[in-house]
Formats: C-alpha cells, structure tokens, sequence
C-alpha cells in the first residue's frame, strides 16, 4: 500500500510538472514581442505603413525621399473638394470640351465624360477616384477653383492643395497638377501620403467613395434626358483580394511606376500605408498585402 501510495504521488507530481511547462511554453508563443515580426522585403522603392489609430509607424522603406505620385495625387483633389466650405455634393457640373482634350492629349486614364453632359459633383469624385478619371479631376479643379479664366480657377486649385498639404505639416509633398500629370514639380513620400489618406478618411464620403468596387453615374444630357454611364470600376484591386480592404487608391506613370496608397480594417484595428515605385500591377497590391500583414501582426 505505502510503495502504491508513493508511486501515486510521483505520478501527480511528474504531470503537475508536465503541465506547468505546457503552460510555460504556450504562453513563450502567444507572447511574442511585436519586434520579432519578421519585417518583409518589397520590390517598391518606397514604402510606409502606420496605425491609422494614432499615427504609429509599423514599417519603413525609404519612407521620407520624394518621389513622383502619378495619381494617388488625387486623394488631395478629393480632399480638398470635400473640404470646401457649404459643399453640395448634388451640385451639377456642365462637362467641357477642354476636358476632353485634355485627356487625350495627355493620354489620361479617364471616366469617360460625355462633353455637355451634366454631371455631379458626387458623381465626379466617383469618377475621380474608382477609373483614376483625368478628365473629373480636371471638371473639380475648374468647379472649386477661383478665377475668371479656367487657367486661373485651375492654378488656385492647386494652390489650395499645397495649403492643404502646409497645414498638415508635411515638407516633402508638392503639387504642380490637380491629377499627377505633373509639370516636373508633383512629388511626395510614402509617410505624406499615408498621412493626406488617413486625414481624407476621416471624411464619411471619402470613406464610401475609396471603398466602392463600381459605380455607375446617371447624368444628364445637354438634351435634358438622362445618361447611364458605363460602370466604373475601381482600380485597386486589394478590395476584392484583401479581407478587411477599405481603399484607398493607385497610382502609375512613366516616372511613378506602380504606387498604392492602402488601408485595411481588422478586428477593429486599421493599418494604412503606401508603396511607391512598385514594378507591376500585381506587384504593388502583392507589397501593399506584405506591409498590411506586417502591421497586423505589430499591432496584434
């Protein structure tokens, strides 16, 4: 009985000693220190990634040298259009030829705006940012501009847009265009713009524009009867391959390259962040995913 007795004791004592290391060892893996992330390599020249929250840095790539934007200038178009005092969103714009040449001359990616048509401001920002329409960016920066003369309203668009980036406190971020076919003086980092995005977001309307995969606009003719446009679509192929993806907008150009400007939202927790200079299409939304995973697992 006594020699059963002491084996008995042994027996709990071996599991007790057993379980404690179990519970030593599970708790070494779920406490693992945000440090030992392992940070990811991108192909982007550039890249930066923050906790929308409070603005904490996750990741860095060359994250302060300036580098042409190509259209992820036009976050700061939205922006400042939907920061105009008494904005009426329902406002109707008549769409000019000068837009339309512009585009093409230029090559633009376009909404595919028909010359006389009336469109809406709302309907223009969708325009804006879901095809990268060109010839929208140009119709906002005319509507919301000061100046008898296009050129005029067109040159203190931009001049708001630069005010805009002053009072945010960025130093690296320039604008020369209203859409990021600069004139040789269009530049910001991959941390400005992460921080023009995550201060647009703030905005409900932008919220609901950069998240929307397609749109389609009815507009009215110069004939007065109604346009259904062919549906946008938009260009950031993250919010339809990445769970929790609310926007926030692409970017190309010979100059550019590929540049996204992303943001994801998990188990209440959003990472914003931007690439610039990618190699691809593919390769931007595959950088832009390696940064969101990275800032996910930081923020735990």
């Amino acid at each position: 009985m006594t020699t059963g007795i002491k084996g008995t004791r042994v027996r709990r004592a071996v599991a007790a000693v057993v379980t404690t290391g179990a519970v030593l060892t599970t708790g070494a893996l779920t406490a693992v220190p945000a440090q030992a992330v392992t940070t990811p390599s991108i192909v982007a020249a550039g890249g930066y990634a923050m906790n929308n929250a409070n603005g904490a840095t996750l990741y860095t790539k060359a994250a302060d040298t300036r580098r042409s934007t190509g259209s992820t200038t036009k976050i700061m178009t939205a922006k400042v259009v939907l920061a105009q005092p008494n904005l009426n969103l329902d406002a109707k714009v008549t769409i000019q030829k000068a837009y339309s040449d512009y585009v093409v001359a230029n090559n633009a990616s376009q909404a595919h705006l028909i010359v006389g048509d009336k469109v809406t401001v709302r309907q223009l920002l969708y325009g804006l940012m879901l095809p990268s329409g060109c010839d929208a960016a140009y119709a906002l920066a005319d509507k919301f501009g000061s100046g008898t003369t296009r050129a005029a309203r067109v040159k203190s668009f931009i001049g708001k847009m630069n005010s805009a980036a002053t009072s945010l406190g960025l130093r690296n971020t320039h604008f020369d265009s209203f859409d990021g076919i600069g004139n040789g003086n269009n530049y910001s980092t991959p941390r400005d713009l992460t921080k023009i995005a995550s201060s647009a977001m703030k905005n409900s309307t932008f919220r609901t524009i950069v998240k929307t995969k397609s749109y389609t606009a009815k507009t009215i003719t110069k004939y007065g009867t109604v346009r259904t446009m062919a549906p946008w679509t938009n260009t950031n192929t993250l919010l339809s391959s990445y769970s929790g993806a609310i926007g926030v907008k692409t970017g190309s150009g010979p100059e550019a390259k590929y540049c996204l400007v992303f943001a994801a939202t998990r188990n209440g927790k959003t990472v914003i962040g931007t690439v610039l200079a990618s190699s691809s299409i593919n390769q931007r939304a595959t950088d832009a995913t390696k940064l969101l995973n990275y800032g996910f697992a930081r923020l735990g």
